[in-house]
Protein backbone atom coordinates (compact mmCIF):
# COMPACT_ATOMS: atom_id res chain seq x y z
CA UNK A 1 0.00 0.00 0.00
CA UNK A 2 2.94 2.42 -0.54
CA UNK A 3 2.50 4.78 -2.97
CA UNK A 4 5.92 6.70 -4.38
CA UNK A 5 5.52 10.91 -5.39
CA UNK A 6 5.47 9.87 -8.81
CA UNK A 7 2.28 7.38 -8.86
CA UNK A 8 1.08 10.12 -6.31
CA UNK A 9 0.51 12.79 -8.91
CA UNK A 10 -1.39 10.22 -11.24
CA UNK A 11 -3.74 10.22 -8.01
CA UNK A 12 -4.18 13.83 -7.25
CA UNK A 13 -4.83 14.64 -11.11
CA UNK A 14 -7.69 12.41 -11.19
CA UNK A 15 -8.88 13.59 -8.00
CA UNK A 16 -9.04 16.80 -8.87
CA UNK A 17 -10.76 16.59 -12.29
CA UNK A 18 -13.49 14.27 -10.09
CA UNK A 19 -13.83 17.32 -7.65
CA UNK A 20 -14.47 19.79 -10.81
CA UNK A 21 -16.97 17.20 -12.06
CA UNK A 22 -19.05 16.78 -8.79
CA UNK A 23 -18.78 20.35 -8.76
CA UNK A 24 -19.42 21.64 -12.33
CA UNK A 25 -23.77 20.88 -12.29
CA UNK A 26 -23.84 23.77 -10.04
CA UNK A 27 -21.09 25.77 -11.70
CA UNK A 28 -22.72 26.28 -14.74
CA UNK A 29 -25.40 28.55 -13.70
CA UNK A 30 -26.20 31.46 -15.55
CA UNK A 31 -26.23 35.03 -14.22
CA UNK A 32 -30.59 35.20 -15.25
CA UNK A 33 -30.24 36.00 -18.73
CA UNK A 34 -29.45 32.60 -19.91
CA UNK A 35 -25.68 33.42 -20.29
CA UNK A 36 -22.95 31.83 -18.05
CA UNK A 37 -20.54 34.12 -16.56
CA UNK A 38 -17.30 32.43 -15.46
CA UNK A 39 -16.33 35.20 -12.92
CA UNK A 40 -19.73 35.16 -10.79
CA UNK A 41 -20.09 31.68 -10.89
CA UNK A 42 -15.99 31.06 -9.29
CA UNK A 43 -16.99 34.23 -6.91
CA UNK A 44 -19.91 32.14 -5.41
CA UNK A 45 -18.83 28.33 -5.33
CA UNK A 46 -14.83 29.06 -4.79
CA UNK A 47 -14.74 32.74 -3.40
CA UNK A 48 -17.75 33.82 -1.46
CA UNK A 49 -18.88 34.86 1.92
CA UNK A 50 -16.81 37.15 4.66
CA UNK A 51 -13.17 35.89 5.45
CA UNK A 52 -14.35 33.00 7.91
CA UNK A 53 -16.63 31.84 5.28
CA UNK A 54 -14.00 31.96 2.36
CA UNK A 55 -11.05 29.76 5.03
CA UNK A 56 -14.00 26.85 5.61
CA UNK A 57 -15.09 26.89 1.75
CA UNK A 58 -11.37 26.13 0.97
CA UNK A 59 -10.86 23.89 3.64
CA UNK A 60 -13.75 21.96 1.95
CA UNK A 61 -12.64 22.20 -1.35
CA UNK A 62 -8.82 20.91 0.00
CA UNK A 63 -10.53 17.98 1.87
CA UNK A 64 -12.63 17.03 -1.30
CA UNK A 65 -9.32 16.73 -3.28
CA UNK A 66 -7.47 14.60 -0.85
CA UNK A 67 -10.62 12.35 -0.62
CA UNK A 68 -10.88 11.76 -3.75
CA UNK A 69 -6.97 11.45 -4.07
CA UNK A 70 -7.48 8.50 -1.20
CA UNK A 71 -10.76 6.85 -3.07
CA UNK A 72 -8.54 6.08 -5.80
CA UNK A 73 -5.09 4.92 -4.17
CA UNK A 74 -7.28 2.48 -1.64
CA UNK A 75 -9.62 1.39 -4.46
CA UNK A 76 -6.26 0.23 -7.19
CA UNK A 77 -4.42 -0.88 -3.38
CA UNK A 78 -7.05 -3.37 -2.63
CA UNK A 79 -7.58 -4.93 -6.42
CA UNK A 80 -7.66 -8.13 -6.41
CA UNK A 81 -4.64 -8.19 -8.86
CA UNK A 82 -2.90 -6.93 -5.92
CA UNK A 83 -3.53 -8.94 -3.17
CA UNK A 84 -3.74 -12.00 -4.99
CA UNK A 85 -1.58 -12.03 -8.28
CA UNK A 86 -2.56 -15.09 -10.50
CA UNK A 87 0.65 -15.96 -11.81
CA UNK A 88 2.08 -15.98 -8.23
CA UNK A 89 -0.81 -18.62 -7.06
CA UNK A 90 0.45 -20.67 -10.04
CA UNK A 91 3.74 -20.56 -9.15
CA UNK A 92 2.94 -21.54 -5.67
CA UNK A 93 0.91 -24.47 -7.05
CA UNK A 94 3.85 -25.54 -9.24
CA UNK A 95 6.34 -25.77 -6.74
CA UNK A 96 4.15 -27.56 -3.94
CA UNK A 97 2.91 -30.63 -6.71
CA UNK A 98 6.79 -30.64 -7.07
CA UNK A 99 7.37 -31.17 -3.82
CA UNK A 100 9.90 -28.27 -3.72
CA UNK A 101 9.06 -27.29 -0.09
CA UNK A 102 12.16 -25.23 0.19
CA UNK A 103 11.62 -23.26 -3.06
CA UNK A 104 8.29 -22.26 -1.70
CA UNK A 105 9.21 -20.92 1.54
CA UNK A 106 12.51 -19.30 0.23
CA UNK A 107 9.81 -17.65 -2.75
CA UNK A 108 7.13 -16.98 0.23
CA UNK A 109 10.20 -14.92 2.01
CA UNK A 110 10.50 -12.70 -1.26
CA UNK A 111 7.13 -12.17 -1.77
CA UNK A 112 5.44 -8.91 0.25
CA UNK A 113 2.11 -9.48 -1.33
CA UNK A 114 -0.39 -10.25 1.19
CA UNK A 115 -1.16 -13.88 -0.67
CA UNK A 116 2.80 -14.68 -0.12
CA UNK A 117 2.44 -13.20 3.26
CA UNK A 118 -0.23 -15.56 4.19
CA UNK A 119 1.59 -18.71 2.34
CA UNK A 120 4.80 -18.02 4.48
CA UNK A 121 3.28 -18.13 7.76
CA UNK A 122 1.47 -21.06 6.63
CA UNK A 123 4.62 -22.77 5.12
CA UNK A 124 6.42 -21.50 8.18
CA UNK A 125 4.16 -24.22 10.35
CA UNK A 126 4.35 -27.01 8.06
CA UNK A 127 6.58 -29.08 10.39
CA UNK A 128 4.33 -28.54 12.94
CA UNK A 129 1.20 -30.45 11.45
CA UNK A 130 -2.19 -29.50 8.54
CA UNK A 131 -3.76 -28.01 11.74
CA UNK A 132 -1.21 -26.04 12.45
CA UNK A 133 -1.32 -24.57 9.00
CA UNK A 134 -4.56 -24.30 8.98
CA UNK A 135 -4.38 -21.89 11.97
CA UNK A 136 -1.82 -19.67 10.47
CA UNK A 137 -4.04 -18.92 7.79
CA UNK A 138 -7.00 -17.72 9.48
CA UNK A 139 -4.78 -15.65 11.70
CA UNK A 140 -2.47 -14.65 9.18
CA UNK A 141 -5.43 -13.56 6.60
CA UNK A 142 -7.50 -12.07 9.76
CA UNK A 143 -4.17 -9.84 10.71
CA UNK A 144 -3.77 -8.31 7.18
CA UNK A 145 -7.24 -8.35 6.32
CA UNK A 146 -8.11 -6.12 9.50
CA UNK A 147 -4.41 -4.10 8.46
CA UNK A 148 -6.28 -3.22 5.26
CA UNK A 149 -9.20 -1.98 6.86
CA UNK A 150 -7.90 0.20 9.62
CA UNK A 151 -5.59 2.13 6.65
CA UNK A 152 -9.35 3.23 4.80
CA UNK A 153 -10.93 4.11 8.20
CA UNK A 154 -9.63 7.50 7.36
CA UNK A 155 -12.43 7.69 4.37
CA UNK A 156 -14.71 7.03 6.91
CA UNK A 157 -13.17 9.97 9.30
CA UNK A 158 -13.37 12.35 6.12
CA UNK A 159 -16.77 10.99 5.48
CA UNK A 160 -17.98 12.25 9.06
CA UNK A 161 -16.25 15.39 9.46
CA UNK A 162 -16.72 17.25 6.16
CA UNK A 163 -20.40 17.59 6.58
CA UNK A 164 -19.61 18.81 9.94
CA UNK A 165 -17.93 21.05 8.91
CA UNK A 166 -20.19 22.03 5.77
CA UNK A 167 -22.76 22.63 8.71
CA UNK A 168 -20.16 24.78 10.43
CA UNK A 169 -20.12 26.87 7.20
CA UNK A 170 -24.52 26.60 7.69
CA UNK A 171 -24.82 27.87 10.66
CA UNK A 172 -21.96 30.82 10.74
CA UNK A 173 -23.71 31.97 7.10
CA UNK A 174 -27.10 32.24 8.66
CA UNK A 175 -25.79 34.22 12.02
CA UNK A 176 -24.19 36.60 9.20
CA UNK A 177 -27.59 36.51 7.30
CA UNK A 178 -29.81 37.30 10.19
CA UNK A 179 -27.27 39.86 11.96
CA UNK A 180 -27.82 41.43 8.69
CA UNK A 181 -31.56 41.85 9.31
CA UNK A 182 -30.47 43.32 12.97
CA UNK A 183 -28.41 45.91 11.48
CA UNK A 184 -31.39 46.87 8.55
CA UNK A 185 -33.77 47.08 11.12
CA UNK A 186 -35.44 43.97 10.11
CA UNK A 187 -35.80 45.61 6.17
CA UNK A 188 -32.38 44.70 4.49
CA UNK A 189 -31.98 45.09 0.75
CA UNK A 190 -32.07 41.06 -0.11
CA UNK A 191 -28.56 42.01 -1.68
CA UNK A 192 -27.18 42.32 1.58
CA UNK A 193 -28.05 38.89 2.65
CA UNK A 194 -26.16 37.33 -0.23
CA UNK A 195 -23.47 36.91 1.45
CA UNK A 196 -24.21 34.86 4.25
CA UNK A 197 -26.63 32.61 2.45
CA UNK A 198 -23.91 32.15 -0.13
CA UNK A 199 -22.15 31.00 2.77
CA UNK A 200 -24.42 28.91 4.21
CA UNK A 201 -25.43 27.48 1.19
CA UNK A 202 -21.69 26.70 -0.75
CA UNK A 203 -20.01 24.60 2.63
CA UNK A 204 -23.05 22.59 2.79
CA UNK A 205 -22.56 22.00 -1.11
CA UNK A 206 -18.99 21.27 -0.44
CA UNK A 207 -19.25 18.83 2.97
CA UNK A 208 -21.83 17.04 0.78
CA UNK A 209 -19.02 16.83 -1.68
CA UNK A 210 -16.43 15.10 0.74
CA UNK A 211 -19.04 13.13 2.96
CA UNK A 212 -20.86 11.27 0.20
CA UNK A 213 -17.74 10.01 -1.75
CA UNK A 214 -15.88 9.44 1.00
CA UNK A 215 -18.51 7.08 3.10
CA UNK A 216 -19.67 5.12 -0.05
CA UNK A 217 -16.11 3.86 -1.36
CA UNK A 218 -15.50 3.63 2.17
CA UNK A 219 -17.88 0.93 2.19
CA UNK A 220 -17.65 -0.69 -1.19
CA UNK A 221 -13.40 -0.61 -0.45
CA UNK A 222 -14.10 -2.57 2.70
CA UNK A 223 -16.42 -5.36 1.11
CA UNK A 224 -13.80 -5.32 -1.68
CA UNK A 225 -11.19 -6.18 1.07
CA UNK A 226 -13.44 -9.39 2.45
CA UNK A 227 -14.28 -11.04 -0.33
CA UNK A 228 -10.14 -10.77 -1.36
CA UNK A 229 -9.39 -11.84 1.85
CA UNK A 230 -11.94 -14.99 1.86
CA UNK A 231 -10.61 -15.52 -1.63
CA UNK A 232 -6.71 -15.70 -0.34
CA UNK A 233 -7.75 -18.23 2.35
CA UNK A 234 -9.95 -20.22 -0.07
CA UNK A 235 -7.04 -20.62 -2.35
CA UNK A 236 -3.94 -21.00 0.54
CA UNK A 237 -6.16 -24.23 2.02
CA UNK A 238 -6.85 -25.59 -1.53
CA UNK A 239 -2.88 -25.14 -2.20
CA UNK A 240 -1.83 -27.19 1.50
CA UNK A 241 -5.04 -29.71 0.87
CA UNK A 242 -1.93 -32.16 -0.46
CA UNK A 243 -0.55 -31.70 3.53
CA UNK A 244 -4.33 -33.30 5.27
CA UNK A 245 -3.33 -36.95 6.89
CA UNK A 246 -6.27 -38.08 4.12
CA UNK A 247 -4.51 -36.62 1.18
CA UNK A 248 -1.57 -38.70 2.17
CA UNK A 249 -3.82 -41.66 2.66
CA UNK A 250 -5.36 -41.42 -0.44
CA UNK A 251 -2.14 -40.81 -2.72
CA UNK A 252 -0.43 -44.17 -0.65
CA UNK A 253 -3.36 -46.25 -1.66
CA UNK A 254 -3.63 -45.26 -5.00
CA UNK A 255 0.15 -46.19 -5.55
CA UNK A 256 -0.24 -49.18 -3.85
CA UNK A 257 -3.30 -50.16 -6.21
CA UNK A 258 -1.46 -49.23 -9.08
CA UNK A 259 1.02 -51.99 -8.93
CA UNK A 260 3.91 -49.71 -8.31
CA UNK A 261 3.71 -48.35 -11.79
CA UNK A 262 5.53 -45.07 -12.36
CA UNK A 263 4.24 -42.65 -14.74
CA UNK A 264 6.38 -42.31 -18.07
CA UNK A 265 7.83 -39.68 -19.79
CA UNK A 266 10.09 -36.38 -19.63
CA UNK A 267 9.36 -34.29 -16.07
CA UNK A 268 8.02 -30.65 -16.64
CA UNK A 269 10.01 -28.25 -15.91
CA UNK A 270 9.02 -25.21 -14.08
CA UNK A 271 8.08 -22.33 -14.71
CA UNK A 272 10.14 -19.00 -14.27
CA UNK A 273 9.35 -17.80 -10.80
CA UNK A 274 6.98 -14.63 -11.12
CA UNK A 275 8.12 -11.38 -9.74
CA UNK A 276 6.96 -10.69 -6.43
CA UNK A 277 4.53 -7.53 -6.49
CA UNK A 278 4.09 -5.11 -3.80
CA UNK A 279 0.84 -5.41 -1.94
Amino acid sequence: MRLRLNQMCWVILPALFLVLFFASPALAQGDGSGTVTTESTFKMFFWSGSALGKIVLWILILMSMVTMALVIMYALANRSDNIMPGDTVDHYADLLEEKRFRDAIEFAEMDDTTFGQVMHATLSQASNGYAAMERAIEEQADLLGNKRVRSIELLNVLGAVGPMIGLFGTVYGMIEAFQVIVTKGGQPNPADLADGISTALVTTFWGLIVGIPAVAAAALIRNKIDGNMVEVMVQSEELISQFAPGAKKTAAGGSSSGGGAKPSGPKPQPAAPPKPRPS
